[in-house]
């Protein structure tokens, strides 16, 4: 897993989790998501993945592969701060609930896949791209 891929799957992960909280798969409140009070997304939390999903996806393509690291290490850490924020702080943030332990370990894990992934090497295929 490199800095793209991870751009890449996470853009994926994060623009489907916000769609499936739009629809009422995963929230936008604790009764219409199938997790129930267990693991919700309000409409701030949706928005937010959706958006960010995109902006993931853009990046992973649109910005020059040298820009990949610094961002991914950039995500890594705003997605630490999210969770220990949530850990020890205040639950909401910017209009969006953390208000339970799953959004902690999401951030949390998140922040530690980013960190990881951009200390891995981008690997180029014989053709100049990689993934």
């Amino acid at each position: 897993m490199n800095p793209k891929q991870f751009l890449v799957i996470g853009g994926i992960i994060l623009l489907l989790v916000g769609i499936l909280g739009f629809v009422g798969i995963l929230g936008p409140t604790a009764s219409d998501s199938i997790f129930g009070a267990t693991w919700y997304f309000d409409n701030a939390e949706n928005w937010a993945h959706a958006v960010l999903g995109i902006v993931a996806l853009l990046a992973a393509f649109v910005l020059p592969m040298n820009m990949h690291k610094p961002l991914v290490i950039a995500v890594g850490i705003l997605a630490l701060l999210f969770g220990v924020y949530s850990l020890f702080g205040s639950r909401m943030i910017f209009g969006a609930n953390l208000e339970n332990p799953m959004d902690t370990i999401l951030h949390l894990a998140i922040g530690i896949w980013a960190l990881w992934a951009s200390m891995q090497k981008s690997m180029m295929s014989a053709s100049g791209s990689s993934m």
